[in-house]
């Protein structure tokens, strides 16, 4: 818990202060350390720390009096050092704002003002050739992460609504990339971030605004422009974090960055690169007189093709109706009514044929039946005795004196019963 109260330092057994505590860790909100106590143990602390080669990119270079004073900033993250050097270590070196060099120095407490600081007492500068060799270094890199592979690159809304930019605070890039883009398409809008683009805070600055714009809902595609420049103008546009930054970068992407031989690794990772700004400006929109003349032209083209079909389809109808077929439709028929009024009298001919076979096969037939029918055998005066169940009477014995019977006649049948018996 926080103290409210007055921090006092401890008195001895006679009233007087004690003195301050050996050691760090003995100290309490009762006896601290004054700052006059701590800021020499810092200075001491630092003092036995060995010298360091670092590396940085120079900013804020200032001369007075024979010393150097600079900053040596990382060229990846915001973060710097204060570096103090005699002006004589800088002799035949072309030293400037966006330089990198590697310095050899020793960490300085200043204990009177709690600063830390860095004197060097020697320099070397990064060359080109060295600075190239890195950037080719970081490109294999970079390529055999896939980070430049046609397969990720996204094609650009054909008419995007508004255009996210990066530029520089002052200069002709942005008049370039507006210009142009509102001379072909007047309706589109800009979201512009202005930034820096050389020097160690190009790389935050640039990569910060990358972040805003690609966050934002409404901006459809993002241009990175900035105009021509020596080598080290345009190094930030091949740092790794800007470069991965932009491999990131959800929103598709123009590069447009130097002139048409400036070839930055912000180039290789874009979704389209742009030679120049004013080229960006081009690209990122269509022509509205082109896409007018297209489209006049399409009209025209669909119009003929659509007149040439209707006479075409005027002049098969034409010749359709001009065959006797459908002149006549009668005449159609005709042939299938003489083909159908043939059969007809074929099937005619043959159902009488084959009805006459089979009444002259029944004929006979019939015939035989009554030749082997008992009916004929009565019609020659013959007659049929049966009992009362029905079955027939063929031995006189079998029957008993007044036994009913009926003689079935070829017509008719009649009832007698018996009045004797069988003659012996």
């Amino acid at each position: 818990m926080r103290h409210s109260g007055p921090v006092t330092n401890a008195t001895g057994p006679e009233g007087g202060r004690l003195p301050p505590p050996l050691m760090a860790a003995q100290t309490t909100p009762e006896r601290p350390w004054p700052v006059r106590h701590l800021a020499p143990k810092i200075a001491d602390y630092i003092a036995r720390m060995p010298p360091v080669w670092v590396e940085g990119q120079v900013l804020n270079l200032k001369r007075w009096n024979r010393r150097v004073f600079l900053t040596l900033r990382d060229t990846d993250l915001d973060m710097s050092l204060s570096v103090t050097l005699d002006a004589g270590a800088l002799t035949g070196l072309q030293v400037a704002d966006g330089a990198h060099l590697v310095v050899h120095a020793r960490p300085q407490f200043y204990a009177k003002r709690g600063e830390l600081s860095f004197v060097a007492d020697d320099v070397r500068l990064v060359g080109l050739g060295e600075l190239l060799a890195r950037i080719e270094h970081l490109k294999g890199v970079l390529a055999a992460e896939g980070l430049f592979d046609a397969a990720r690159k996204v094609p650009l809304p054909f008419l995007p609504a508004v255009v996210g930019l990066i530029c520089a605070q002052q200069g002709d890039a942005e008049h370039d990339v507006v210009t142009n883009a509102r001379a072909r398409w007047p309706g589109v809008r800009f979201e512009i971030r202005r930034v820096t683009v050389q020097g160690p805070r190009a790389v935050p600055e640039v990569t910060a605004a990358l972040l805003d714009l690609d966050a934002a809902p409404a901006v459809e595609v993002i241009v990175v422009a900035r105009g021509g420049g020596s080598f080290e103008d345009l190094l930030p546009f091949s740092n790794e974090s800007l470069v991965r930054a932009a491999a990131a970068c959800r929103t598709p992407l123009v590069s447009a960055i130097g002139h048409e031989m400036d070839s930055p690794l912000l180039d290789l990772v874009a979704d389209l690169r742009a030679s120049t700004p004013t080229d960006a400006g081009k690209r990122v929109v269509p022509d509205v007189t082109a896409e007018r003349a297209g489209l006049v032209q399409a009209r025209a083209r669909a119009h003929v093709a659509v007149a040439r079909r209707l006479e075409r389809e005027q002049t098969a109808l034409t010749q359709l109706r001009s065959r006797p077929v459908l002149a006549d439709p009668a005449t159609m028929l005709d042939p299938h009514e003489v083909q159908l009024t043939a059969t007809t009298g074929r099937l005619r001919r043959a159902l009488e044929s084959r009805l006459l076979t089979h009444r002259s096969q029944v004929t006979a037939l019939a015939a035989q039946v009554r030749a082997l029918s008992p009916a004929a055998t009565l019609d020659r005066g013959y007659a049929v005795v049966q009992r009362a169940d029905g079955s027939v009477l063929r031995d006189a014995a079998q029957v008993e004196v007044g036994e009913p019977l009926a003689v079935r006649l070829a017509r008719g049948t009649l009832a007698v019963r018996t009045v004797s018996g069988a003659a012996g």
